[in-house]
């Protein structure tokens, strides 16, 4: 694993409409580093995610993400970021009016992207990385809730980003859907990238073992937990 530092947090306040959600926030991440956010609904785990890709601004404190300097970053720049970043979310959000392709071209189309053969290689290589590869043309209410997620997965890797920001990407899925979508996240590090994933499926965490870090006590905290520790977290999942 690469020492390199790609997402660093320091003496940083994360508000939300300015209310403090997490204080004091101390937080490095390397290169292809694999790294689970855990913690209570309301804890901060969606805001630190938003706070990484510029939804929410940074007011107080330091932090720099794909070479970006948060607290000094322009809106004009937080395009430029984001074509560092890939974004999972757990409710999908594809457009239901077009096809799987077409949802795909669509983002390239908007972060520039022009000549058609490239933008269909693109799309058939993404389409393959996540095993959808026979399933471009069809509709979004086509696919079950896995073959959604996967499709999410595919456009976040479109532009070839250097991190992934998961925010509860098995939350509306079974367990072995669960487990397929896990499978590819890990695949995706594997291959060099770093995933941040904010979660509370604490079984995925015990099949899929990563660090872990967790909101509480309004800041963030390193948290080395143990198979008792995780069965204890099943039980009351």
């Amino acid at each position: 694993m690469s020492t390199e530092t790609i997402i660093s947090f320091e003496h940083a306040n994360i508000q939300v409409n300015n209310h403090l959600v997490l204080s004091d926030v101390n937080l490095t991440v390397g290169k292809n580093e694999f790294v689970y956010v855990i913690g209570k609904v309301g804890s901060g785990k969606t805001s630190l995610i938003k706070t990484i890709n510029a939804e929410y601004p940074l007011l107080e404190g330091y932090a720099t993400v794909a070479g970006f300097s948060l607290e000094k970053l322009k809106r004009r720049e937080v395009p430029r970021l984001r074509r560092k970043l890939g974004i999972v979310f757990q409710d999908f959000k594809l457009l239901n009016d077009r096809s799987v392709s077409r949802n795909l071209e669509f983002v390239l189309r908007a972060t520039g992207w022009k000549n058609k053969k490239e933008i269909q290689a693109r799309i058939d290589e993404v389409l393959t990385m996540v095993g959808l590869n026979a399933k471009g043309y069809k509709m979004p209410h086509q696919l079950s809730g896995g073959e959604q997620q996967r499709v999410v997965i595919a456009r976040a890797l479109l532009n070839n980003p250097e991190i992934i920001l998961a925010d509860e990407p098995t939350g509306n899925l079974d367990p072995a859907t669960s487990a397929e979508i896990m499978h590819i996240l890990y695949n995706i590090s594997m291959s060099g990238r770093t995933v941040v994933m904010a979660t509370h499926n604490y079984t995925m965490i015990k099949k899929f073992p990563a660090r872990t870090v967790k909101c509480e006590n309004d800041t963030v905290m390193d948290t080395n937990l143990s198979e008792a520790d995780l069965d204890r977290l099943i039980a009351n999942e």
